[in-house]
């Protein structure tokens, strides 16, 4: 493990390889699993402005559920996460004309609807962020749904904290990702891999 500032860092960081490939899970991670997208408090204020814009891109069912049940519900855990229809998808996915399910949330932000990128944890997957009370665990979760993104990954030798450099920024900071860096250089130097894109 590895600490930068409050954070503590699971090495599958860097030993991981992973790189989203749609074209083959075709969003599955959207549409499957036991719980709704965790969302941190400020986001629930955040939706609740900006649902309407994002609305247009949703199914009618999916429409109707946020409607009728709001954006979000308290887990098992006591967390809130985003609603889901009939217990499956995220209700804010939609699918585009190849049937992959896709972030409408997301679609609004690139029209320039809202300012508004996409929960953290969802921007942040396959990384899952745990709070304790001095310090936040930075872990890598490992889903047989994302096999894909492993093989194209190790293809193209993209680890995990490469693949998510932008939601990590976001998340921790510039700085905080420098020193990442730093670190995924002198870690893989001490194991004598070699990481193709830490050499460009």
């Amino acid at each position: 493990m590895l600490q930068i500032d409050n954070t503590i860092i699971s090495f599958d960081l860097f030993d991981e390889f992973f790189a989203c490939d749609l074209f083959s899970c075709k969003g599955q991670c959207c549409i499957d699993g036991d719980e709704g997208a965790p969302l941190l408090a400020e986001e629930i204020d955040i939706l609740k402005k900006i649902t309407p814009a994002v609305l247009e891109y949703l199914p009618a069912n999916s429409r109707r559920i946020i409607e009728n049940q709001g954006i979000y519900y308290i887990d098992c855990e006591g967390e809130a996460v985003t609603t889901l229809v009939d217990g499956k998808e995220c209700a804010f996915v939609y699918r585009d004309g190849d049937g992959c399910a896709k972030c409408a949330i997301e679609k609004a932000y690139k029209a320039g609807k809202i300012d508004f990128y996409k929960p953290l944890s969802c921007h942040l997957y396959p990384i899952r962020l745990q709070k304790y009370h001095d310090f936040i665990a930075v872990n890598y979760h490992k889903w047989s749904v994302c096999q894909c993104a492993r093989d194209l990954g190790m293809k193209e030798q993209v680890t995990v904290y490469q693949f998510l450099r932008q939601p990590l920024i976001r998340r921790f900071g510039e700085k905080w990702f420098a020193e990442l860096e730093t670190a995924a250089k002198e870690y893989y130097s001490s194991k004598k891999l070699n990481v193709s894109i830490l050499n460009e």
